[in-house]
């Protein structure tokens, strides 16, 4: 007879028989006590035997398992043999897809299978671990209806429900990995506006058609180290964001000026502008401070035209307002910038010291075809800003033919690619100026008096009329000489 065929509950039977015949024989209590001795071990017995089993019944669903995902293991391999040799046989496409297609079906159910059975061995790993960390002494608890792991019999919904989830994991790791990105190069722009490291390039803004530069637009650029450096599309919208849009205008702001000053010293009446962000013109506080830098460079300004979009033309608050009239009467021009309508008002736009309308070459093309509605034809946008002493600016022309259609349109000036791209400014041209050396006056000559020479002395002179005082002329009528 095997012991391991016997029942569980064999050795508890035979305890409680076994103590009770001795209960009977031996009376008293000795019997009794050695009865309830074998019942014990008796019963004792029993769970051990049914513990051993479950162990071994465990272990070889175990191994089962294993052995089944080795074996299908074993079918994916050679299914991905046989797909390769379907793409190697000469088949056309049209007759290999019902292979391809039974062949990811059959790959797609065995990576299902796959799946179910690595989730019952892991359910079984888990059951087991837990059942090892219970305390020894633990009250029943009371029984509860386990949930089952829910099976999904249908591939098609098991592969999708996958493949959305990676997706889902992806996305939110590209989106962890874009802020943090994000953050980081917005750290370096404003440790490099913090130290200063903005430099200036030079787009020529030129006459049409003689080419001749009339002026320059500064374009802003920031140094991050010393191999990289971004361009101003690259970096405006961190600066934007970030809230550093004053301190790039103020360092612009600065830079130009040194340019103008440079100007100045040159022959002709060449002119440099630049942009302010949207920040700056909302803030009355930031105008202010550059209007501060304006002061310090007075001599100069007369040079500087400064661009300011149409929207933010438009949103202009009385206070703002009263800040750019006051650089219009120190003697700053500005430019209508990022034009995108021509609702224009000359008289009103020249009254707030505008005297450049600067209007991207794609927009009168598109207006002078008929792609965009306009109260005005793009041929006479130019006369009439003209009669207002304005001049047409077109931009953004980046070949020949382009110029040549803005020529056309009668465009005072030009800027773009197709007259000459952005180039870097030299670093002498923002060294301070050495002081001139004052002159020495030579000593003038004694002039011989009458007496010497005895020459009568000179009659007195008769004092002289005094100047006409100079006509007084309405400021609205000198800003219109000065820009003429």
């Amino acid at each position: 007879m095997r012991l391991k065929a016997l029942h569980p509950l064999a050795g508890a039977v035979t305890g409680v028989s076994a103590g009770a015949v001795v209960a009977i024989l031996l009376p008293g209590a000795l019997g009794t006590a050695l009865g309830l001795l074998a019942s014990g071990l008796g019963v004792a017995a029993s769970v051990w035997t049914l513990e051993r089993r479950n162990a071994a019944h465990r272990e070889l669903l175990l191994a089962g398992l294993g052995e089944v995902k080795v074996r299908l293991a074993t079918g994916a391999i050679r299914i991905d043999a046989l797909s390769q040799r379907i793409e190697l046989m000469p088949m056309r496409d049209v007759d290999a897809a019902p292979a391809r297609a039974a062949i990811n079906e059959l790959t797609a159910e065995v990576g299902l299978l796959g799946d179910l059975i690595h989730q019952v061995a892991t359910t079984l790993a888990d059951h087991d671990e837990k059942l090892t960390r219970l305390p020894p002494a633990v009250p029943p608890a009371p029984q509860t209806a386990s949930i089952a792991p829910e099976v999904r019999l249908d591939p098609e919904a098991a592969r999708r429900e996958h493949a959305e989830k990676l997706a889902a994991e992806r996305a939110a790791a590209a989106a962890a990995a874009r802020e943090k990105a994000e953050a980081e190069r917005a750290r370096l722009v404003g440790e490099a506006l913090g130290e200063g490291r903005v430099e200036v390039q030079l787009q020529p803004i030129v006459s049409l058609p003689q080419r001749r530069t009339r002026g320059y637009e500064a374009l802003p650029s920031l140094r991050i180290d010393e191999n990289t450096l971004l361009m101003s599309h690259e970096f405006l919208d961190v600066v934007e964001e970030g809230g550093f849009g004053p301190t790039l205008d103020a360092l612009v702001l600065t830079r130009a000026l040194a340019i103008a000053r440079h100007l100045a010293s040159k022959e002709g009446d060449v002119f440099v502008s630049c942009n302010f962000s949207a920040a700056t013109w909302n803030s009355s506080r930031a105008l202010a401070a550059l209007t501060r830098i304006l002061d310090r460079y007075r001599d100069h300004i007369g040079r500087l035209v400064i661009e300011m979009p149409q929207a933010v033309f438009r949103s202009l608050d009385p206070t703002s307002l009263g800040l750019l009239g006051a650089m219009s009467a120190n003697g700053v021009r500005f430019a209508l910038d990022q034009v995108v309508d021509l609702r224009l008002d000359p008289r009103s736009l020249f009254d707030r010291g505008v005297r450049f309308v600067k209007i991207k070459a794609a927009l009168l093309e598109a207006h002078a075809d008929g792609r965009v509605a306009s109260d005005i034809a793009a041929g006479d946008l130019a006369a009439m800003l003209t009669r207002a002493s304005i001049t047409l600016v077109a931009e953004a022309v980046e070949d020949n033919p382009a110029a040549a259609d803005m020529i056309e349109f009668g465009a005072g000036m030009g800027q773009g690619n197709a007259f000459s791209p952005p180039r870097p400014v030299k670093p002498d041209v923002f060294a301070e100026p050495a002081p001139a050396a004052p002159a020495r006056p030579e000593p003038a000559a004694p002039m011989p008096s009458a007496e010497v020479l005895d020459y009568p002395q000179p009659a007195a002179s008769a004092p002289a009329e005094p100047a006409p005082m100079p006509e007084r002329l309405p400021f609205r009528a000198v800003l219109r000489r000065a820009s003429a």
